[in-house]
């Protein structure tokens, strides 16, 4: 079968019912099995708060279904409420760093060296926005850095908010 007889889907679409249920808490990843994860993320969050004590447990328990022990968090001070230095989480330690990473990014650190690079979705961005971000970072092909998918998706209109022409 030629590559021009596989069926795409939309480039920035996630499945139906999974575009239902991505909301403010939301942890999209993309998990892939090789050891050369060749996108520039490896997933995507959009937090609720920027309360770090009250977002990372969350996040960090469903990561560690998928990945395993999480050991460390690297977060941007300038854009999350107080990070402590460790929280337990599920009877772990959880080492908390503070990087200027960008407000746009959180650094996920499984064992020893293993790490894994979330773009961060604003809490209070749009949920079609949001969406059509987390869907574009998780996309194996994707080398846009965060930054430059959350303004490209946070820009473009919502479908049925355009001002009349």
């Amino acid at each position: 079968m030629a590559d021009s007889d596989i069926p795409h889907s939309p480039p920035l679409l996630l499945p139906d019912a999974i575009h239902e249920r991505v909301r403010p808490g939301t942890a999209l990843l993309r998990l892939e099995t090789t050891h050369s994860r060749q996108g520039v993320l490896d997933g995507a969050w959009w937090p609720r708060t920027r309360d770090v004590a009250r977002e990372i447990p969350a996040l960090v328990s469903a990561l560690a279904e998928h990945l395993g022990p999480i050991t460390r968090v690297g977060l941007d001070a300038v854009a999350w409420n107080a990070i402590p230095t460790r929280l337990v989480v599920d009877d772990r330690v959880v080492h908390l760093d503070s990087f200027p990473v960008g407000d746009d990014t959180v650094l996920i650190t499984r064992g020893e060296r293993d790490h894994f690079a979330l773009m961060v979705v604003p809490p209070d961005t749009e949920p079609d926005a949001a969406r059509t971000a987390m869907a574009r970072a998780v996309r194996a092909d994707n080398v846009t850095q965060a930054a430059e998918i959350l303004v490209t998706a946070v820009a473009a209109p919502v479908p049925g908010t355009e001002e009349p022409g």
